[in-house]
């Protein structure tokens, strides 16, 4: 007699369909994790090195400031800008960093050699369309910042400092001096306009924004080689 040949139900090719579709969908899952994941680690890798190069330029642009005799300030914050004096292969820079819309930028002025060309430079350095339109995106993401200066072994808030060095013994005031004569040297900028003295030490403190990539705050101290 012919042996009588058995094949796969069609309850049986269902259920290894379903079995099939079921795997698939799980091992679809697994791969859609393990690649978001990986996405997500490598653009956190990518925020960091960004904010990395930024407290680079941070570090240099403090680490290269430059006291033009008063002339113009060496450093100046009022709590939104810092403007600074740096040295320059070709001669001295202005810089501004300033925080707005969550935004951490830097705007640098081409390096002068002249004092008039100085002065305009830090005058530049103030202005809300010349910082819009030529500043660079450093970081995006942040919130708030806040400065803090090193002063007879204390830190202290930056914008407490109301541009004057730690209390000393008291200065007697200057007698006025006669206009300058034709070709001199400019004078002097009175004490409101002179800025802050160069701090031993600075620290940075930024606070960053939900979405940002990155949580919490970030705290960076540095030395000021020409500190007073």
């Amino acid at each position: 007699m012919r042996r009588r040949i058995q094949g796969f139900t069609l309850v049986e090719v269902l259920v290894a369909l379903v079995l099939m579709a079921v795997m698939s969908a799980m091992a679809w899952r697994g791969l859609y994790a393990m690649l978001r994941s990986r996405e997500v680690t490598q653009a956190s890798i990518e925020r960091s090195a960004t904010l990395q190069t930024a407290l680079a330029q941070w570090e240099q642009d403090w680490e290269q400031i430059q006291d033009s005799g008063q002339i113009v300030p060496a450093q100046a914050f009022d709590g939104q800008r810092l403007r600074l004096t740096r040295r320059h292969p070709l001669g001295l820079q202005v810089v501004t960093w300033y925080v707005a819309d969550g935004q951490l930028s830097r705007w640098a002025s081409p390096p002068v050699t002249g004092l008039a060309d100085l002065r305009q430079a830090w005058a530049r350095s103030e202005q809300t369309l010349t910082l819009a339109s030529e500043r660079l995106l450093v970081f995006d993401g942040i919130s708030s910042w806040q400065l803090y200066y090193f002063w007879d072994n204390a830190w202290a808030n930056a914008q407490s400092t109301g541009g004057e060095a730690p209390a000393g013994p008291k200065e007697t005031a200057a007698p006025p001096q006669p206009p300058a004569s034709a070709g001199s040297a400019p004078a002097a900028p009175p004490p409101e306009e002179r800025g802050q003295p160069i701090p031993k030490g600075v620290r940075l403190q930024l606070e960053f924004a939900p979405g940002s990539g990155l949580s919490g705050s970030l705290v960076r101290q540095i030395v000021v080689p020409s500190g007073q």
